[in-house]
Order: structure tokens, then C-alpha cells, then sequence
């Protein structure tokens, strides 16, 4: 998909009509949307209660590792500032909820890792790590051309923005419950209501955190915890529906980031920029396996953990060339922002791709099946 993408974007064959360019990031949201709530829909409260301790370490521990090692190697490697190679770090070290979470939804569907939780681990910590690093980078860019931002008061914001956007996510998920009890819609019907909400929701986004700060994907995330808590059976029919859509949903996501890319600048960036991608790849499995020490996880099932927070795709795609942007508008020079620009493509063609194939291949090999009698423990 990101191959047919690639060659189909304006840089190699320019088939895309540019109307559907232009609209690319709605559609790439839409996308996004729609993988966050079957997320949701597969998150059991008793299963995340138990692993919450190691979800809560592997939401900002590996960013935070992978975007320091960028921000120390990128000087040396790449001649960039400081600041700009912790812009760059940022950039990187988001993990791609796109890539990750339908593998998961598949081992969840086939019990394969549920004794120990790992599937629903990964789910929860996957989704607040981007919200995480967004919050980071936005710090971090505004430092960089000159806008006001204190650091201090967007990072004491992130549990606040993520617990506002869980439970926004839960007050709604409730009345939802209410709604559909009360009018009883049709699945269909249910499944456009859950969608419509959650977009508008996304796109209140900006103006709620205007005053309090928020996290929109969070709170897609916390509906469909909450209806699986409330209504098991209408849970299991929106997710059925909803990955009927994303048949269709992936196919528009992952092309349209293939569109995005700049062939010419990835090839610029050399074997540099794969060295700094892998080592900062190594920095992030090495702070993943510290937050998995003194677990009762095996070595293969850790390595496994290690191989599913390596994916990038969504997130790099959305946020890789608002740098280029920011500093152009600043009139400051522009080749660090190509340099991020083609590192974040560099970092999605990569690592989707192998990733994707790793987690599955990898999965189906260390992940133990839970027997269907069997049910965890809380």
C-alpha cells in the first residue's frame, strides 16, 4: 500500500488528483480514527488493570529514550543543532497506532499473549505514547522559532490531557449506552453516530485546549472500554462493522502516507540518516526491555514487545514536514526541516513495512494460546 502510494504521489507519477491530496490529512485522520475505536473496543478494564503499571512505563519511557539518543547523534551525524536533532528525535519517536493495533486486535481475537495481557499492554501504551511525543515536539518546535511555550507546563499538561480525554471518552461512551438502548438504531446507524461523534470530538480538539489541555484519541480509545464494559455484545457488533470499514480505511491510510513521500529527499539523506533511524531504534528497544525487567514475561515474548514499538507510519506522516513549514514561515533557513522532512519518510518506508511483518511472524512464534475455557484473572 505505502509502494502504490509512493508511486501514484505527486513525486513519481503524479496520478493523484490533487483535490484528494489536499484533503489527504482529513482522510488519513478518519483513518486513524476509526483503528483508535476498534482499539477501544478490544481493551478489557480487568486485563488493563493488571498490566496498567507497565503500560503507564511504555508510554513515554521508550519515546523519551529514542528522542534523547537522536538529539545527542544528530550533531554528529547530520551537522544539525541540538535543538533541531531533539525536533527530529521527537519526530521519530512516535510509535504508529496504524501499524501496531490490528496486529494486536488479531492476537486478542485469536487469545494468543491474553494470559499475560500482552496484546491489550501494547494497545494502551502505543496510543498515550503519541500523545506523549506530539506534546514534546510541539514544545520543542515552538522553541525553536521563537514562539512563547513553556516546556515545564506542556509536559505537567500530558496526564492531564490524557485523563480529561479518557474521561470524556467514558461520559460519552455512557450516554451512547443510553442512546442506543433508548432509540435502538441499527448496527450501521450506531457505527456512523460512534464515528461522526469521535471526528468532532477530534476536531474540537483545538478550541477545548484553548483553556484545559486534551487529548481527543485518547478519549476515542476510552469509548469503546467503556461500551465493551457496559454492552459486551453491542461492543463486539461495532467492532465487527468497524473492521469491515477499515478494509477500505487502511488501504486509503496507508497510500495517501506513501503519497507523501519525496523520493529525491530520502535518497539525499543517505546511509546517515539509517544509521541514526536504527540507532535510535536501539535506544528504544533497550528502554523497552528496562520496562519489562522483573515481569513474568519470557525473553521471546519481551522481544516481541521490543519488535511492536518499532513501526512508524501515522504520526510521521501527520507532523514530518511541519518543521519545513514552521521555519519557512519564520524565514529561517530551511535545510533542517528537509532534513527532518526526509527523515521521517525514510523512517516510515523502513520500519512499517518490516515491522508489520515482524510483529505477525514473531507473534505466531512466542506468544502463548490462551484455551478458550481458560479466563484471566484479574
Amino acid at each position: 500500500m505505502l509502494l502504490v502510494g509512493i508511486m501514484l504521489g505527486p513525486f513519481v507519477l503524479g496520478v493523484l488528483d490533487e483535490n484528494l491530496l489536499a484533503v489527504s490529512a482529513d482522510l488519513r485522520l478518519v483513518a486513524l480514527i476509526i483503528i483508535l475505536l476498534r482499539a477501544g473496543f478490544e481493551l478489557n478494564r480487568r486485563t488493563l488493570h493488571r498490566v496498567g503499571g507497565r503500560t503507564l512505563l511504555l508510554s513515554f519511557i521508550p519515546a523519551l529514550t529514542e528522542g534523547g539518543a537522536i538529539a545527542l547523534l544528530g550533531p554528529w551525524l547530520l551537522g544539525l543543532s541540538r535543538l533541531e536533532s531533539a525536533i527530529l528525535g521527537f519526530v521519530l519517536a512516535a510509535v504508529s497506532p496504524a501499524v501496531v493495533v490490528p496486529t494486536m486486535i488479531r492476537f486478542i481475537r485469536e487469545r494468543r499473549g491474553t494470559r499475560k495481557g500482552i496484546p491489550t499492554m501494547i494497545l494502551g501504551a502505543a496510543s498515550v505514547d503519541d500523545v506523549f511525543v506530539i506534546v514534546v515536539y510541539s514544545a520543542l518546535l515552538g522553541l525553536y522559532t521563537g514562539t512563547e511555550v513553556n516546556v515545564l507546563w506542556k509536559l505537567a499538561g500530558v496526564p492531564v490531557a490524557i485523563l480529561l480525554g479518557a474521561g470524556a471518552g467514558l461520559l460519552l461512551g455512557t450516554l451512547l449506552c443510553w442512546f442506543f438502548d433508548r432509540f435502538n438504531p441499527r448496527s450501521t446507524k450506531r457505527v456512523l453516530i460512534l464515528i461522526a461523534l469521535t471526528v468532532l470530538l477530534v476536531r474540537m480538539q483545538s478550541q477545548i485546549e484553548l483553556h484545559v489541555p486534551f487529548a481527543a484519541l485518547i478519549a476515542a480509545m476510552a469509548i469503546g472500554l467503556i461500551i465493551l464494559e457496559r454492552r459486551e455484545e453491542m461492543a463486539h457488533e461495532l467492532s465487527a462493522k468497524l473492521a469491515k470499514i477499515w478494509v477500505f480505511a487502511e488501504v486509503m491510510l496507508f497510500a495517501l502516507v506513501g503519497a507523501q513521500v519525496d523520493v529525491g529527499i530520502v535518497w539525499e539523506t543517505g546511509a546517515m540518516g539509517l544509521l541514526l533511524i536504527a540507532l535510535g531504534l536501539c535506544a528504544r528497544g533497550g528502554a523497552v526491555l528496562l520496562c519489562l525487567v522483573r515481569s513474568n514475561f519470557t525473553w521471546g515474548e519481551r522481544f516481541f514487545v521490543v519488535v511492536s514499538y518499532s513501526p512508524k507510519a501515522t504520526v510521521q506522516a501527520a507532523i514530518g514536514a511541519a518543521p519545513l513549514l514552521a521555519m519557512r514561515l519564520a524565514g529561517m533557513d530551511t535545510g533542517p526541516g528537509e532534513i527532518i522532512l526526509a527523515l521521517a519518510v525514510l523512517s516510515i518506508i523502513v520500519t512499517a513495512p518490516a515491522g508489520a511483518w515482524a510483529m505477525s511472524a514473531l507473534g505466531q512464534r512466542v506468544l502463548e494460546v490462551e484455551p478458550d475455557d481458560q479466563t484471566c484473572k484479574p
